[in-house]
């Protein structure tokens, strides 16, 4: 079973940065593909960033494109999600995924993965 944590979470005001993270246990996370996704209350699940790790591109939902920066650290063996300018409709709860594929699924990351973890917070407010 894949179990996929997320943390770096957290309260910040409109304009700051945050840095999540997606580590695993007994799960080598950088051999596969791995996606963020978001879940805001009331509103749509959203991909927002997917890694290939078959060729490291990288793909971006409009909203987050040149504010988030979705990387793989591969002696952590962590994937990362820096964000930058954070505004207030990014509010949700952040989730990192896999298919345990390599590639991921097209230029729109995806929504819906086999594997992903319970989460992290992030608010925006001022």
């Amino acid at each position: 079973q894949v179990q996929l944590v997320e943390s770096g979470g957290g309260l910040v005001q409109p304009g700051e940065s945050l840095k999540l993270s997606c580590t695993a246990s007994d799960f080598t996370l950088y051999y596969y593909a791995i996606g963020w996704f978001r879940q805001a209350p009331g509103k749509e699940r959203e991909g927002i960033s997917c890694i290939s790790s078959a060729d490291g591109r990288t793909y971006y939902a409009e909203s987050v494109k040149g504010r988030f920066t979705i990387s793989v650290d591969r002696a952590k063996d962590t994937i990362y999600l820096e964000m930058t300018d954070l505004r207030p409709d990014d509010t949700a709860l952040y989730y990192c995924a896999t298919d345990t594929v390599t590639t991921c699924a097209g230029e729109v990351p995806p929504v819906n993965y086999v594997f992903a973890g319970q989460g992290t917070q992030v608010t925006v407010t001022s």
